[in-house]
């Protein structure tokens, strides 16, 4: 039985997502903002539509949006929530874009929602109570050594241009086979056991606060590619099943 708050965070993920297949194949005007990502009606809507059913049942909470900015952040508890991640996707009828919501409260992210409507999954997570795949429990794989490991890369522009290329490099001819699904795509498959690590270098909080908890209620670890916990500000990630996390986390250093 889900709790108020994370049957207010899938709630507000099918608003979202009711939105989302209204417009999606609609050759939308496309915005591009001021950090260069593009936008649509179909974000701000999907955003407003958010932040309706969860203002309305927690109206003391802290809203972070992609499109509206920052909210109430000395709030106890704050809503992140991204609501078409991989709107190039979006433009582009790639069905690879999700809506991401996560409950943040006392450091760590306690809840994640991760709605697919165009490619057909639902993930969510809620510390202490697992994760699942629409109805499904998820549990990550046992997979413990690298040249057994399946590994998915995406936003890889910051780790070419640095020191840990080289290492990545490697670390390709190591595993047993190297994919980059990308955006929601790869960690849903972590967290479900069908691959085994996910490596990124150019994300922001809100791409993957609620994939964080999917990851580890598991049975997987995520951090950054320090191998520091992951914050609001963090933008870097290495998630894995677990037992692969300390000899990547050395192989990539």
């Amino acid at each position: 039985m889900p709790s108020a708050e994370l049957q207010a965070a899938l709630d507000a993920a099918e608003a979202a997502a009711r939105v989302i297949r209204e417009l999606y194949q609609r050759n939308l005007a496309v915005v591009t903002k001021a950090d260069k990502s593009p936008v649509t009606e179909a974000d701000v809507r999907a955003e407003q539509a958010i932040h309706d059913v969860l203002s309305k049942r927690f109206p003391s909470y802290g809203f972070y949006g992609e499109e509206t900015g920052r909210h109430a952040m000395d709030a106890e508890s704050i809503w992140l929530v991204d609501p078409i991640d991989g709107t190039k996707s979006f433009v582009r009828e790639c069905p690879f874009f999700s809506t991401q919501i996560a409950l943040y409260r006392a450091g760590r992210m306690v809840l994640g929602v991760s709605s697919a409507p165009a490619y057909g999954e639902l993930a969510y997570a809620e510390r202490g109570a697992g994760a699942f795949l629409a109805d499904k429990r998820m549990r990550v794989s046992a997979v413990s050594q690298i040249d057994a490991a399946i590994v998915s890369s995406g936003n890889l522009k910051t780790l070419a241009a640095g020191p840990r290329w080289a290492r990545y490099g490697e670390l390709v001819t190591r595993v047993n086979r190297i994919r980059g699904y990308g955006d929601f795509v790869h960690y849903h498959l972590l967290a479900r056991g069908a691959l085994d690590a996910v490596i990124e270098s150019d994300v922001n909080i809100l791409d993957i606060a609620a994939l964080t908890v999917i990851v580890e209620e598991a049975g997987g670890t995520f951090t950054d590619l320090d191998g520091g916990p992951v914050t609001l500000e963090t933008t870097t990630v290495l998630a894995s099943n677990g037992p692969l996390h300390a000899p990547l986390l050395a192989q990539l250093r």
